[in-house]
């Protein structure tokens, strides 16, 4: 029987069985929390103790806390909520080419409602410059939205610096936090940002349920109109049981989070040092000094890799090419083309990304196939070549 192993955290992960008791704790109370009679209200007091473990979770006031049916949404609320609340201001909003397209397609849709889009370049390692969004910023613009650690390559942005920049200029600052939620330490205040977005499906809650955070006394107009949930910002009734296990996965990563990181430390380093002494030619994708231990973007050159992905799935591990919200897609990675790969470079990677369940185990069976994949894969090529 073939060992199975998942190594696409990024793209989701398993509910954790505290989440899924608390969820199942949960529907017990099936009130709608908007109702005003005992059982509404007994749901508003529990919806409410929930805000308050995601607010924590994120050094946040309750108060501040939008639920939302995950990251896509709230970062669609954030851009669209601050473009329309702050246009009679000016139509230039930053963003970042690698953002994740939740980002990038809502831009795009501004720029067709008449909003003047910059995207930031990053560097060859991934890391978007302070100084460079200085230089972009002009006097019509209104929001700069930068991801806080990066779902295909794990690296980590300098969010405070660049939100000092935005900051000093009066213009608000969006990051989407999606990736680093339960794997970093998030402290809104500390990153001086004003508008933040994670999802609990990343850090072993449920999919369909995430919040975007919103800095006490920053404007936006709500998205979804139809009634007065989420202090008018979101119509809607509540996810409700999905937020308590939001709620409870919250209270999770804050406990684990530091064995996590070593955990993912300790694989990321014994898969390098098994790819260096198995695999000739490979590179890691951007920087391996401010990047998420979980994740590994690697390229294989001249090698196809969705054939990759697929000969590993034959051996029973999952891997990625890249977003999850992009799979199945023919085109290169965005992310990978920003850092300056060529097209067949990008589609030559693959991404790894560790969970709690992974093991040195996973690390070994992985560093078992991937070579002989490999190798195939490279036999194949010279042939295609020689015939050509």
């Amino acid at each position: 029987m073939k060992r199975k192993v998942y190594f696409d955290h990024n793209a989701t992960t398993p509910i954790a069985p505290e989440v899924w008791q608390a969820m199942g704790e949960a529907t017990a109370n099936f009130g709608n929390p908007s109702s005003i009679h005992t059982f509404g209200r007994e749901a508003k007091v529990a919806l409410e103790s929930a805000r308050e473990k995601v607010a924590n979770f994120i050094g946040a006031r309750s108060s501040e806390i939008i639920f939302t049916s995950g990251g896509t949404e709230a970062d669609n609320l954030a851009l669209f909520g601050v473009a329309t609340a702050f246009a009679h201001r000016g139509k230039h909003i930053i963003i970042s080419q690698i953002e994740h397209h939740a980002v990038l397609e809502s831009a795009h849709r501004l720029a067709s409602q008449g909003f003047e889009i910059t995207y930031l370049a990053p560097t060859r390692d991934g890391i978007l410059l302070p100084e460079e969004l200085a230089k972009v910023i002009r006097p019509d613009t209104i929001l700069v939205s930068i991801m806080a650690t990066n779902n295909e390559t794990g690296t980590i942005q300098p969010i405070a610096d660049l939100a000092i920049i935005a900051r000093e200029k009066g213009i608000l600052f969006h990051t989407d936090a999606v990736q680093q939620a339960g794997k970093r330490s998030i402290n809104v205040i500390e990153l001086g940002v004003d508008l933040l977005s994670i999802s609990a499906h990343k850090l072993y809650g449920p999919k369909g349920v995430g919040a975007l955070w919103v800095r006490r006394g920053v404007k936006i107009n709500p998205v979804s109109i139809g009634g007065g949930h989420e202090q008018n910002r979101r119509a809607g009734t509540e996810n409700f049981v999905s937020i308590i296990g939001f709620a409870r996965v919250c209270e999770l990563a804050a406990e684990r989070m530091e064995a996590d990181e070593k955990k993912f430390a300790a694989l990321s380093e014994k898969l390098q040092a098994g790819l260096k002494e198995k695999v000739d030619d490979f590179r890691i994708n951007g920087t391996l000094e401010r990047r998420l231990p979980n994740t590994l973007n690697i390229s294989f050159p001249g090698l196809d890799g969705e054939a990759i992905i697929i000969g590993l799935d034959m051996e029973g591990i999952a891997v990625a090419s890249g977003s999850a919200c992009t799979s199945g897609a023919t085109e290169p990675s965005h992310v990978l083309m920003a850092l300056g790969m060529s097209k067949r470079e990008a589609l030559g990677s693959i991404r790894v990304s560790f969970g709690r369940e992974n093991t040195m185990e996973d690390v070994d069976y992985f560093l078992s196939v991937l070579p002989l994949i490999v190798k195939r894969l490279k036999a194949l090529s010279k042939e295609i070549v020689e015939v050509k």
